[in-house]
């Protein structure tokens, strides 16, 4: 089997996330985003020992399973990739990876099957489109990346997972982008203006939150906007010095392009419609300016509320102020859309970020406020843009009323909610709890968590604001039970271990990742912890994500046995020399790496000698070797072997180091 080698075959299961199983005469395939039993055509990328994986070129045969998709950018969009299998077999198919994860690691624990969500349309409560194109060099698109695509974006103007206020304003702030003549953000030369919509709405109260995410590029005060032909990036200054000693009409305006001014004021009776001073002077707009002609400069301003292309009354005004009368405009056309929900917040976000993330340099409000309220379990939650809340309202209430009968009784309890967003789990759990404490990562959500504790009048909370890896040393307070919901790649080590040492009974922890909850789950559990209970939880329709819930609860021993030492010489005493000794030889020597035997064959031979020698050597003398994770069978190069020379030195290196 070669790279790039295409082939066929039936995807017989799919491994969370997303990873399609298909059997071959002599290997397994692995696929990313099919269904199980499609058949499917697919490009061979990566050829392992005993498997390899490969991209699908073509669906040939749809599964059993599926059912006619109602998106109609399904299949093109990465979003979803389960919406055309029917939801009771979606929710099948999540809970078999789900339990297969858990039992590789966890035994006899009561698994609980999967909870689905309340709604699987129109869910989602937060959405981050991205401005870019289709196509290399097409029009400008804004909505998801394309399936299996880091640069392509397919604009989701009927995408299903959120509702029609999403759909409304996405396609609004399109075509005011399209209409500004300024490029979005290209990834690769860093350059272009628009970057990210991020879109936030709550189910239950309908207010909605915008934010237009663009780079400062366009602000780059004193030049010329990107729309002025070949006057671009040209200083205002320079440009105004060589229309004056020209005399004439500058080349982006029409029918009287290079006529001299003179003659354009006798024509029109008025000057261009860059000559500013003659349009302050009759105080109407000049017969060049299409439907605008005739119209006093004071409306003109009023109904554009921005610069015009071709009718440069705002020239000499710094460009960032060009830019906020752009931003005016498109604040006013989101105002006036129809939509179920209430606007209740406009933003600009500044980000200036090589990756292709949405980070806050810079925000500033264009209207109302730059937050919004949220409610869950009878509570109301204050959400700011960046802070972390679960994105399915409804489906969260799922997940946190099981996580709740998981928790327990609090009355007079401790308890530490870690990686704790707004404070949702924390409040829901403090009303009878003696004290909670909540850390976050992100400033503003530990904000507005503390605002939401104090609108819920709880307080016995406490919210802080940093990595729970550095705050953790800062607790003074010993808790009964932590909860534990982290980001998608689980919690790190180190603070996994600050963790543990707590010694609670109990802990819940919430994962939306599974594969990494079971990484930590191992190492919870060789510490002394036990998985009880667990449960998926769906709140993501259409796609491969998934919740996971789980108590684990500390093991005690059944019994306990006393042994008395005493250490010394004499009559059943245990000799302290004796146990130096025994310490010494079972002492476990130092790991000899490949790197410390080619610095001593390098210092002692004056020669070096390549990793692939040393295990040729190593495999000649039947030492034990292990399978390299990136190994190929196939080579580029023909093998080179080791000179006897270099056998003989690697041979040396070995006895120093007691391998052989």
């Amino acid at each position: 089997m070669k790279k790039g080698q295409i082939l066929e075959g039936i995807i017989e299961r799919v491994e969370f996330p997303n990873k399609g199983i298909i059997s071959l005469e002599d290997r397994q395939a692995i696929v990313k985003n099919g269904i199980p039993g499609q058949k499917v055509r697919f490009s061979v990328n990566k050829v392992r020992k005993g498997k390899c994986e490969g991209n699908i070129i073509e669906i040939l045969a749809p599964s059993p399973l599926e059912t006619k998709s109602d998106c109609p950018h399904f299949g093109l969009c990465g979003g979803c990739t389960y919406r055309s299998l029917p939801y009771e077999e979606q929710l099948k198919l999540k809970e078999t990876q789900v339990k297969g994860l858990l039992d590789s690691v966890c035994s006899e624990y009561a698994f609980e099957g999967i909870l689905g969500s309340p709604v699987q349309s129109g869910y989602r409560n937060k959405m981050e489109f991205s401005f870019g194109d289709e196509v290399k060099d097409g029009p400008m698109a804004l909505g998801m990346h394309k399936r299996g695509s880091f640069y392509d974006i397919v604009t989701v103007s009927g995408c299903r997972i959120v509702d029609e206020d999403y759909r409304k304003i996405l396609n609004c702030v399109l075509q005011f982008a399209e209409e500004t003549g300024l490029p979005f953000y290209h990834k690769m030369s860093h350059k272009g203006y628009f970057r990210h919509l991020l879109v936030r709405k709550a189910v239950k109260t309908g207010e909605i939150l915008i934010d237009l995410v663009t780079s400062t590029q366009a602000e780059q005060e004193g030049t010329v906007p990107a729309d002025c032909g070949e006057n671009e990036g040209r200083p205002l200054a320079d440009r105004r010095e060589k229309e004056e000693q020209e005399g004439t009409v500058p080349a982006d305006c029409g029918e009287k392009e290079g006529m001299p001014l003179a003659e354009c004021k006798e024509k029109e009776g008025m000057a261009s419609s860059d000559c500013v001073e003659d349009e302050e002077q009759e105080g109407t707009v000049p017969a060049d300016c299409e439907e605008n002609e005739g119209m006093p400069l004071a409306d003109r301003r009023e109904k554009e509320g921005m610069t015009s292309p071709d009718c440069i009354e705002d020239e000499g005004m710094p460009l960032t102020a060009q830019g906020e009368n752009m931003l005016a405009e498109m604040t006013e056309r989101l105002l006036s859309l129809k939509l179920d929900g209430a606007i209740v917040g406009i933003l600009h976000t500044e980000n200036d970020s090589l990756a292709d993330v949405i980070q806050n340099d810079h925000t500033d409000i264009l209207y109302g406020k730059d937050y919004f309220y949220e409610e869950l379990l009878g509570m109301k939650f204050k959400i700011s843009p960046f802070s972390f809340f679960q994105t399915n309202s409804l489906g969260a209430e799922v997940l946190y009323e099981k996580a709740r009968s998981y928790v327990g009784d609090t009355k007079d309890k401790v308890i530490f909610d870690l990686y704790s967003g707004t404070g949702t789990i924390a409040q829901i759990l403090a009303p009878v709890a003696k004290h909670v404490t909540g850390v976050e990562i992100v400033e503003e959500a530990v904000e507005a968590a503390k605002e939401n504790a104090e609108q819920n009048g709880l307080t016995n909370c406490d919210f802080l604001a940093g990595d729970v890896l550095k705050v953790i040393d800062r607790l003074t307070e010993k808790p009964d039970l932590i909860v534990l919901d982290p980001p998608r790649d689980g919690i790190h080590p180190k603070a996994l271990d600050k963790i543990i040492r707590f010694g609670v009974e109990r802990m819940v922890y919430i994962s939306c990742k599974p594969t990494s909850l079971v990484r930590d789950l191992e190492v919870l559990q060789a510490r002394g912890y036990r998985v009880e209970r667990a449960c998926a939880v769906d709140l993501f329709p259409g796609t491969v994500h998934v919740e996971t819930v789980v108590l684990l609860s500390h093991k005690k021993p059944d019994s306990v046995i006393n042994v008395k030492v005493e250490f010394g010489e004499g009559e059943d005493k245990v000799p302290l020399g004796e146990i130096a000794k025994k310490a010494e030889a079972y002492k476990p020597k130092e790991r000899v790496t490949y790197k410390m035997i080619k610095e001593y064959i390098e210092e002692k031979y004056g020669f070096k000698v390549h990793t692939s020698y040393i295990a040729e050597v190593k495999r000649s003398l039947g030492l034990q070797m292990y399978d390299a994770p990136n190994a190929v069978e196939e080579l580029k190069h023909e093998r080179k072997h080791p000179t006897p020379e270099k056998v003989e030195a690697i041979k040396d290196a070995l006895k120093y180091f007691e391998i052989i």
